[in-house]
């Protein structure tokens, strides 16, 4: 699969949809992303912590094959050495996931990856060491990760100017607070709830889509 150019992946950051098949109301993963997708979002990760490794490449290549329909950047969470298995366009990881440089060398040149930071301090030294983006959050109290407190909003700003690759804001984004970040410098937003929880997603993903094009 080709690499993404630097500012494919900053374009692509705009509605970054992140996988939780626990909201998911009757459809299958496949189906639903496919439903994030059509209505917007320009970016999928998978992340399913809940389930064994076997389960997560079964569900991983089911929505491969959905993103690789449409052209989508597609990341996995956390696992490297399966991002590569499957041929995924990259990796996220956290600041306790595999070291960046460990991930690079496992994946190559032409990967994605995305590494999740809180600080400036982590920001830079994720840049330095390659990474193509930042995942910043949470920037608002969110459920799905309980002990995360909600980043205050001149760190986001901070780290924004303090780094030259994209930055897409997370944690507790929907509708009714994503213009909060006006301002802030991020080029996009993550979601998990706002999406995947939403009774019709293509529609979910419209309104966040338009409502991100605004920041």
């Amino acid at each position: 699969m080709r690499g993404y150019t630097a500012q494919e992946i900053r374009e692509a950051m705009r509605l970054y949809a992140v996988t939780d098949s626990g909201w998911l109301r009757g459809r299958s993963l496949a189906q639903a992303v496919e439903e994030a997708v059509k209505g917007g979002a320009t970016f999928v990760q998978i992340r399913e912590k809940h389930l064994p490794y076997d389960a997560f490449t079964r569900l991983a290549l089911e929505v491969k094959k959905v993103t690789d329909r449409y052209h989508i950047p597609y990341v996995v969470n956390d696992e490297v050495e399966l991002a590569g298995q499957i041929d995924a366009d990259g990796v996220h990881i956290g600041q306790n996931d595999k070291a960046l440089t460990e991930a690079r060398r496992i994946l190559g040149p032409d990967k994605i990856i995305g590494v999740s930071a809180h600080t400036v301090e982590e920001a830079v030294e994720a840049q330095r060491n390659g990474a193509d983006y930042l995942g910043v959050g949470a920037v608002f109290s969110t459920a799905t990760k309980q002990d995360a407190s909600a980043l205050p909003a001149e760190t986001l700003r901070a780290i924004c100017e303090a780094v030259s690759i994209p930055v897409v804001a997370i944690g507790g984004i929907h509708s009714g607070n994503l213009l909060q970040l006006q301002g802030s410098g991020v080029d996009g937003v993550a979601v998990v709830s706002a999406i995947f929880a939403a009774e019709n997603i293509e529609r979910a993903a419209a309104g966040l889509s338009d409502l991100a094009r605004r920041l």
